[in-house]
């Protein structure tokens, strides 16, 4: 069943006696910069807002496991023959468990199906308390990491998924074309569409004369010169996101008056070092590499036009933080971009070279077009991607679960073991 996002009073989520207590679980966690990184946190953050308390178990970046504010890691080692900094974590550590017990959470929110899944599962059964579920990864994308059939993959997948999520009270998606796949693979939990809200006083255009200093230092340290435009991606550099294909239509456009910043690094970024160099463009790309998590925003403010191809978003939280921050969108179609791009107002999906290059040199060639386009791109981020309303559907969901939940409990106690 497909559940979009409702407006029932957040208020009524918590209790007037003590907040609801919620725990989080996630294998990605800081200082690794991702998706899922940005989307929990923001959650997180949203949920404390709203009067809950909040705690999350993630993996540490070594063997220790250790307790911070608010915060346990379980110790982990490396997974990266599988995927760059992916971690396995410890499946017990009595100390954890039994505080974590003790403290009683009343709803458990995993965000990863691996390590900390297995955790949540546990807490979730243990407690008797509802096991919600964000499923954040197209892992059919991937199959070229494990599988060499990407039938098998799909099958693989397919067959994982329905078994994860079999035992959870509610799976969060964050587009429709997220929940329609889980219902090919025959996934009957109830499922809700609710968007990643963003922080749009993070993502946003420059404003002062400082900002806009600062994005002249930027473009002045990666040699771009005054009236060339910056076509931006913002993301990990991996054979996934299918930026080979942006640079040949780059090469195809041909404008010498634009300049491709990759913001970023992963394991593909030699294979497209290489690229850029056979299709003879090595002078109008620049790899930026990784940088922190609150350097960001600024690099969004150095684009002109946002740029991406990759088929493997569940929902493009890249291309929502270049839109919030006044950037065009010009990116290849796909569903799950698809309340994201209003085509000719906040950009552009393509289907093919000729697409890319005619909307490019429209948005190049007429700089009053890129600008309406840029205000409407931040009305549009400010209108549908709230992370005010993102933590209230959340909250939302956990009283959906919690309510369908109740009658089982009640019915498990008045029946003796």
């Amino acid at each position: 069943m497909n559940e979009n996002r409702t407006s029932s009073d957040p208020h009524a989520s918590t209790s007037a006696q003590r907040p609801l207590r919620v725990l989080i679980t996630t294998d990605w966690w800081e200082p690794v910069v991702n998706g899922v990184v940005a989307s929990v946190q923001t959650l997180r953050r949203e949920l404390l807002a709203l009067g809950c308390d909040v705690r999350v178990l993630t993996l540490s970046q070594g063997l220790r496991t250790r307790s911070e504010e608010g915060v346990y890691r379980i110790g982990s080692v490396s997974a990266s023959m599988v995927y760059e900094r992916a971690r396995f974590g410890m499946l017990s550590s009595r100390r954890v468990l039994r505080d974590v017990l003790r403290w009683a959470p009343e709803v458990v929110h995993s965000q990863a199906e691996f390590s900390t899944y297995v955790w949540a599962r546990r807490i979730a059964r243990t407690l008797s308390v509802p096991l919600v579920h964000t499923y954040h990864t197209i892992y059919e994308d991937y199959t070229h990491y494990y599988s060499p059939s990407r039938t098998v993959g799909r099958k693989v997948v397919e067959t994982f998924s329905r078994r994860a999520l079999a035992a959870t009270d509610a799976v969060i998606v964050p587009t429709t074309k997220v929940a329609d796949l889980l219902t090919g693979y025959g996934v009957h939990r109830p499922l809700h569409v609710i968007p990643t809200g963003l922080d749009l006083h993070r993502f946003r255009p420059a404003r002062s004369e400082e900002e806009r200093a600062e994005v002249r230092a930027l473009r002045a340290s990666l040699d771009i010169a005054p009236d060339q435009r910056v076509l931006l991606s913002v993301g990990r550099l991996a054979k996934e996101k299918n930026l080979d294909e942006v640079l040949e239509m780059v090469a195809s456009a041909d404008r010498s008056d634009a300049v491709l910043v990759l913001v970023g690094d992963g394991p593909y970024r030699g294979e497209l070092e290489a690229r850029a160099r056979a299709l003879g463009i090595t002078e109008r790309v620049r790899f930026a590499g990784v940088q922190a998590p609150s350097e960001i925003p600024r690099w969004y403010r150095l684009g002109d036009v946002f740029v991406g191809a990759s088929l493997s978003e569940t929902q493009g939280l890249t291309f929502i933080e270049a839109m919030a921050s006044g950037l065009p969108l010009l990116c290849r179609r796909d569903p799950s971009l698809a309340s994201v791009v209003v085509e000719g107002s906040t950009g552009w999906q393509f289907e093919n070279t000729a697409q890319f290059t005619a909307r490019l040199h429209m948005l190049l060639d007429d700089p009053q077009r890129r600008e309406r386009m840029s205000r409407a791109a931040v009305a549009h981020a400010q209108a549908t991607c709230s992370a005010q309303v993102f933590g209230r559907d959340v909250l939302d969901v956990y009283q959906r679960a919690r309510q369908r939940r109740a009658p089982l409990v009640m019915i498990r106690e008045a029946v003796p073991a």
